[in-house]
């Protein structure tokens, strides 16, 4: 009963971590995203004359990118069609690094 505790105690301590960094993280996405806004604001305001000529280098690249992206998605696909086993083997060992790191990391507070 003891362990069980123990057991819930430190989960309950790894979720507020946890909500703890998402807040972090999104205080500091919801900055950055304010600061991408006002960059597209002084660069429209930059290549005013050449809106058209500059919105088509941007739909460009964000087609060719899209198309790079399913194409390393297809890919990935692929890879693990052909090779369950490989797969299989990245996913045990990702999950095993996280582990480690997440053990080597603990403070002594949490043993």
């Amino acid at each position: 009963m003891n362990r069980n505790r123990d057991l819930e105690r430190q989960l309950n301590g790894v979720s507020e971590r946890v909500r703890e960094r998402v807040r972090h993280y999104a205080d500091e996405t919801a900055d950055a995203a304010g600061d991408l806004i006002e960059r597209g604001r002084r660069a429209t305001s930059r290549f005013g004359r050449r809106a058209p000529s500059y919105g088509r280098q941007l739909s460009r690249f964000a087609e060719d990118m899209s198309d790079e992206a399913a194409y390393q998605y297809r890919r990935a696909r692929r890879h693990v069609s052909r090779h369950p086993v490989a797969a299989a083997a990245i996913v045990a060992g990702t999950i095993g690094a996280f582990l480690l790191l997440r053990r080597a990391f603990r403070s002594d507070d949490d043993e």
